[in-house]
C-alpha cells in the first residue's frame, strides 16, 4: 500500500528490494491530488444522480388548478373588510387576534 508524505512530499511503498521513494515538487503533488479529486467528485456524482433518477417520481401540476395542500386557509380569527365601497366584492381578511406591540 502506498501512503503519500505531504510534509516531505515522498511516496514510500514496498518494492521487491526494498522501500522504493518517489520524490516530487509541490506543485506537481497539488495538481495530482486536485486532478483525483475532481474525477473522485464526479464519479460520485454520477452515481448518486442515476439512483435518485431511479427512486423519483414525476409530477406535473396543473397551474390553473390550485392543491388542497398550498390553498390559503384563513384563520378563525379573522374579519372581512372591504377595501372599494363601490364594488362589495372586493374584500380583505385582517386578524383580529394581533399581538400587542
Amino acid at each position: 500500500m502506498a501512503i503519500p508524505n505531504y510534509t516531505y512530499l515522498k511516496l514510500k511503498m514496498p518494492g521487491p528490494n526494498g522501500i522504493i521513494t518517489v520524490s516530487s515538487a509541490f506543485l506537481h503533488a497539488f495538481t495530482c491530488d486536485h486532478e483525483h479529486y475532481e474525477l473522485a467528485t464526479a464519479v460520485v456524482n454520477s452515481s448518486e444522480l442515476s439512483r435518485l433518477g431511479e427512486s423519483s417520481v414525476l409530477a406535473t401540476l396543473d397551474c390553473n388548478q390550485p392543491t388542497s395542500s398550498s390553498a390559503f386557509r384563513p384563520l378563525e380569527e379573522t374579519n372581512m373588510v372591504g377595501i372599494d365601497p363601490t364594488n362589495p366584492t372586493k374584500t380583505v381578511r385582517i386578524g383580529t387576534q394581533l399581538p400587542a406591540k
